[in-house]
């Protein structure tokens, strides 16, 4: 099953009051591990980035003044994301501003996704406790020393790596960011050379192998 983790950076919180989306950040998931695709954008705003937006994101109206604007980048955005389940953290803040400069211009809204809320599954898991990405990061000891400002297409990696272990958690030294998967090249069958030795598994390779089929049914 495929699904797409997104983020944005915006402007502001709220789009009818003027602001703008400036960054999306997507990573695609096929049955819940990243496979190394990824979509990403800056986007030209048209308007001022107020001090207190640049200081989650670090973005600038000199930076972005030459990137496209979001009606250039639509038909990518949607042939990324496609019919794909979406898995966003606060996802009524995202949509919303998606689907208001979809509108814009003059594009249907978004409404056939199914959208999987990682902060509403947050709040069930953890009642009363911060859910944040960055809590939630801290709580699954995923690694944040990339992240000195929030980015989009950071943030959607790390939604990925969190949305796993809400799934049920990765195999023990298992890091999403140096486990893609990438098939550079076809394997020659005829060509592998098979050896007939026999090898007795240990006792701890046989508990770490039933633990990693355990895992992967659960996936």
């Amino acid at each position: 099953m495929r699904k797409v983790t997104l983020d944005l950076e915006t402007t502001g919180l709220n789009p009818f009051e003027g602001h703008k989306i400036i960054e999306i950040g997507c990573v695609e998931l096929i049955n819940n591990f990243p496979t190394g695709k990824t979509w990403q954008t800056y986007i030209n705003p048209k308007r001022n980035i107020p001090q207190e937006a640049f200081e989650i994101h670090g973005l600038t109206e000199e930076f972005l003044e030459n990137k496209p604007f979001f009606k250039d980048t639509i038909d990518e955005f949607l042939n990324f994301i496609k019919d794909s389940d979406l898995i966003i953290h606060n996802a009524k803040f995202d949509m919303k501003f998606i689907n208001y400069e979809l509108e814009a211009n003059n594009l249907n809204p978004i409404l056939n996704n199914k959208i999987i809320d990682t902060i509403d599954i947050a709040k069930n898991m953890f009642p009363g406790q911060s859910n944040s990405l960055d809590a939630l990061c801290k709580r699954y000891k995923i690694d944040l020393e990339k992240r000195k400002f929030h980015g989009a297409l950071l943030d959607a990696e790390l939604l990925a790596e969190v949305y796993l272990e809400m799934q049920g958690g990765r195999q023990q030294g298992f890091d999403l960011k140096n486990e893609y998967i990438h098939v550079k090249e076809k394997i020659d069958i005829k060509n592998i050379q098979y050896s007939k030795k026999v090898y007795k598994l240990t006792k701890e390779e046989i508990e770490n192998n039933n633990k990693l089929i355990k895992i992967i049914k659960n996936h």
